[in-house]
């Protein structure tokens, strides 16, 4: 690839905060040729998007471009006026963003956001544009297109809605397809099916894609190039396999010392278990349409599961398949049709008394949806001990103060907005309101899926040593097999509202039973750290 011509070519790419401010991205250069993937990697803030956004010429204000050039084949984009370039956005440059429930109008039908692409690009009639529209919906696996576009983006999933993003921006057929970080939010089967996509197409219409990812599984098994950005900069850059497999710079090696590996936990507890989940079955009524009602959709289905004191049981499985709910269940938040809770021994479904919900808590996959932002970190902290009785102001407050150093957080930070802190530090005050008045269970909802690798690491362990501390059990609900792995002491695995199998983590991990499980660790096939320093991606399961 390197004696055909670049496609795009990055000379000296400096990105600044308004026109006295530092740069977002420092004296970057790279180019990719047609067809080829290159990626971007880096934690939270190291310039990745405003790169992206600088090719596409969306740069949020004030950040603008201070120097360099962005080569389009023979076009400088940063010269443009500004018709050209939205003559090439979307035409001939596509971007797939991170969150496509975000990126996908909700108003409008996913036929009216498909065409508009073609209406503005092309002369095509539209009886053209739906009968391509109706094909590209085929072609990434839709069973119904003819429903799918009279549809709106809530009513699929988060796979499927990526999936129609996807298809939308190569209807045009791209020259070039910039994606940020387009499966952070879906599961391990669902990334697999998205990627595999999105390679598929790209490959079909020789397209070359810049992918944007924290994830280095993905990046290693897919990219022909990385560049590695810290603080706007490239560390280092070259072929995938010879960056990420045998790392020389410093940072590379720590980004990838932060990938979880399997923890060293203590044994849980032999007594009673603290929760005792029998036949637990939750089902969701069908939609009221005038006289009639939609078939509903059972959710759980005669889930047995019981989880000890200071245990960590970590619930895998693919999206919608009754992980969060079965989560809440346990809490209150819903109740179950048929089966039996048990909380400290009490069938909470029977006693009628909500005290149980007191010794329970829950870790929210958002933090920024889940902190009032109106509300100083030092308010959301003390809510939760209102019903604790006895407490004084000066005892409150000093519980916030060590629950704040407990998860490493400064005193400071007690007098600020959730919008002031980063996201790593927004998830440790989520950890910190959970913790602050000594539940016996913890269930953590996908607690770190929206962080780098580096800021996951440090909640992981920061948890595994509250666990310690405070002696919690954790239901553990996510789709991150690595960080399961480190941190579970027993995995159960869901599929379509069952557990098909359940076991020690290292049973699970190496002697999966049932095929979806296989499946699932198959998907994953994150990268392994070697006795010599380098790295390998996990050939085969159970090996």
């Amino acid at each position: 690839m390197d004696t055909v011509k670049p496609l795009l070519r990055v000379t000296d790419l400096c990105i600044q905060v308004g026109g006295e401010g530092p740069l977002a991205v420092d004296h970057l250069s790279f180019d990719m040729a047609p067809g080829e993937i290159v990626a971007l990697v880096g934690e939270s803030g190291s310039g990745k998007t405003m790169v992206a956004r600088a090719v596409i010429g969306l740069l949020p204000p004030p950040m603008r471009v201070a120097a360099g050039q962005l080569w389009f084949g023979d076009v400088d984009l940063c010269s443009l006026p500004y018709e050209q370039l939205r003559s090439i956005r979307g035409a001939k440059i596509g971007m797939v963003f991170q969150e496509p429930m975000v990126s996908l109008n909700p108003t409008l039908t996913i036929g009216q956001q498909m065409a508009e692409g073609l209406r503005l690009h092309t002369d095509q009639d539209e009886k053209t544009i739906r009968s391509r529209s109706l094909e590209m919906l085929r072609r990434i696996g839709i069973d119904d297109p003819e429903r799918c576009l009279g549809a709106f983006p809530h009513e699929f999933s988060g796979g499927m809605r990526q999936r129609i993003m996807l298809a939308s921006v190569m209807l045009l057929r791209p020259a070039l397809l910039i994606a940020d970080e387009p499966t952070t939010a879906l599961d391990t089967l669902a990334q697999a099916d998205v990627i595999a996509l999105m390679l598929e197409l790209t490959r079909e219409q020789g397209t070359a894609v810049l992918f944007i990812s924290h994830d280095l599984s993905l990046v290693v098994r897919h990219a022909h190039k990385v560049v590695v950005m810290r603080h706007g900069k490239a560390v280092e850059s070259g072929p995938t396999r010879q960056i990420l497999l045998g790392p020389k710079a410093d940072y590379t090696r720590q980004l990838l010392d932060a990938l979880p590996t399997r923890g060293h936990l203590a044994p849980a507890s032999q007594a009673a278990p603290l929760v005792d989940m029998r036949n637990v079955t939750i089902d969701y009524p069908g939609r009221q349409r005038f006289f009639t009602r939609s078939v509903g959709k059972r959710a759980v289905d005669g889930v047995n599961l019981h989880i000890a004191a200071g245990e960590t049981v970590a619930l895998v499985g693919g999206s919608g398949s009754g992980k969060t709910t079965l989560g809440r269940s346990v809490v209150g938040l819903i109740k179950p049709s048929a089966g039996e809770i048990f909380f400290d021994g009490v069938d909470i479904l029977k006693s009628g008394n909500r005290e149980h919900r007191l010794q329970c808590q829950m870790i929210f996959q958002d933090p920024v949806s889940s902190l009032d932002p109106r509300a100083r970190i030092a308010d959301i902290l003390v809510e939760p001990l209102r019903h604790v009785p006895g407490l004084n102001r000066a005892e409150r407050a000093e519980r916030v103060r060590i629950i704040l150093k407990d998860v490493g957080l400064d005193e400071m930070f007690a007098q600020r907005f959730p919008h002031q802190l980063s996201g790593g530090q927004r998830q440790r005050v989520a950890i910190g309101r959970a913790l602050i008045r000594h539940p016996k269970l913890v269930i953590a909802d996908e607690p770190i899926s929206a962080l780098d690798m580096t800021i996951q690491k440090q909640i992981l362990e920061l948890f595994e040593r509250l666990q310690g501390q405070y002696g919690f059990a954790c239901l553990f609900i996510s789709h991150d097999l690595a960080a399961v792995e480190r941190i579970a002491h027993r995995v159960a695995v869901m599929q379509h509202g069952r557990i098909v199998e359940v076991g020690t983590t290292a049973e699970v991990f190496d002697h999966p039973q049932h095929a979806f499980t296989r499946r699932l660790l198959t998907a994953a096939n994150p990268l392994q750290r070697l006795a010599d320093g380098g790295y390998q991606l996990r050939s085969s399961v159970g090996s």
